[in-house]
C-alpha cells in the first residue's frame, strides 16, 4: 500500500508540472492551449530515444525540454496572430499530429507498440520504497524549483506585462509593445515544462505508447488548474494533487457501485471527475486557491 501511495503523489506530481506549464500561458497569459500534450508527448518521446541510444539521463531530460519548447516556435509564429478559439483550434490539431507523426514514424517510435525498457531514475539502486522515493523526491524538488520560476516571472515586469496582455492586449499594443512576442516566449517555456513532465513520466513508467497521450490528457490539466484556482502557482500544485485524488479514489467504485460492470468503469470514473468539475465551477468558480487577482 506504501508504494502505491508514492506512486500515486509520483503521477501527480508529474501532472503538477504540466500544469505549471499550463498556468503560465492561460493563467498569467491567456493563451488557450488545447493541445498541451503534444509537448508532453514529445519530451517523453525525446529523453527515451536518447537515453536508449546511450545518453545519460541528464541529457534526455535536457533534450526533452529543449525540443519541446523548440516545437512551440513555429506553433507560435503562425498561429499567435490568430483569435483565442482559432488558436486553441490550433494547439489541438498539433497535439493530434504530434500523435499521429508517432503513430506512423514506426522505424524511431515503434508505432503503437510502443517504447519498452526506457531507463528508470536512479536504476543503480535495488528496485523497492528506497528508490521509489527517491524518484518522488527528485520530481518534487523538480515542481518546487518549477513552482519558484514561475511565481519570479510572475513577479517580474516580464510577468506584469504578460499579464496585462491577458486583461487587455489592445492597451498592451498602445503602449508600444509587442504581445505576440510575449506569448511566443510563454509557449516555449510553458511546452518546455510539459516536455520535463514528460521525460519524467517517461522513465518512471518506463514504457511509453500513443495512446498514452490523447487529448484527454489536457482536458485533466485544465481540470488541474481550474479546481486548484487559474492564474495561481499554488492551484496548479494543488488542483494536480486534487485530480489524481478524483482519477486514483474512482478506482475502487466497483466496490461501492453495485451491478456497473468493469468495462463500463472507466466511463463512469470520467463522468464522477467531469461532475466534480461542474460543482467547483457552481460553488467554487475561483478554485481552491481563489482568483489570480489575490495571488
Amino acid at each position: 500500500m506504501e508504494a502505491y501511495f508514492i506512486a500515486i503523489a509520483t503521477i501527480g506530481l508529474i501532472y503538477a508540472l504540466l500544469s505549471l506549464g499550463l498556468t503560465l500561458q492561460y493563467g498569467l497569459t491567456g493563451l488557450i492551449n488545447f493541445g498541451h500534450v503534444g509537448f508532453f508527448a514529445i519530451g517523453a518521446y525525446v529523453s527515451a530515444l536518447l537515453t536508449l541510444a546511450g545518453a545519460p539521463i541528464a541529457v534526455g531530460f535536457v533534450g526533452a525540454m529543449v525540443i519541446a519548447g523548440l516545437a512551440a516556435l513555429p506553433i507560435g509564429l503562425i498561429s499567435l496572430r490568430l483569435r483565442d478559439d482559432y488558436f486553441a483550434i490550433v494547439t489541438l490539431g498539433f497535439s493530434e499530429v504530434v500523435r499521429i507523426v508517432i503513430i506512423s514514424e514506426q522505424w524511431l517510435t515503434h508505432g503503437v507498440q510502443g517504447i519498452p525498457g526506457i531507463p528508470r531514475l536512479y536504476s543503480g539502486m535495488r528496485i523497492g520504497i528506497g528508490a521509489q522515493l527517491a524518484v518522488m523526491a527528485t520530481v518534487l524538488i523538480a515542481t518546487i524549483i518549477a513552482a519558484r520560476i514561475i511565481h519570479r516571472i510572475a513577479r517580474s515586469p516580464f510577468g506584469r506585462t504578460i499579464e496585462a496582455i491577458r486583461d487587455n492586449e489592445e492597451a498592451v499594443k498602445a503602449l508600444g509593445k509587442d504581445p505576440a512576442r510575449y506569448k511566443i516566449q510563454v509557449l516555449v517555456v510553458g511546452a518546455a515544462f510539459a516536455g520535463l513532465a514528460g521525460a519524467f513520466y517517461a522513465h518512471y513508467v518506463t514504457y511509453i505508447a500513443p495512446d498514452q497521450f490523447i487529448p484527454l490528457v489536457t482536458f485533466y490539466v485544465w481540470m488541474a488548474i481550474i479546481m486548484g484556482g487559474v492564474g495561481r502557482v499554488s492551484g496548479a500544485i494543488i488542483g494536480a494533487l486534487i485530480l489524481m485524488t478524483f482519477l486514483e479514489g474512482s478506482r475502487f467504485l466497483p466496490d461501492l457501485i453495485p451491478g456497473v460492470a468493469q468495462s463500463e468503469m472507466g466511463s463512469v470514473r470520467i463522468g464522477i471527475v467531469g461532475l466534480a468539475l461542474i460543482l467547483f465551477t457552481l460553488f467554487k468558480p475561483q478554485g481552491i486557491m481563489g482568483d489570480f487577482t489575490k495571488r
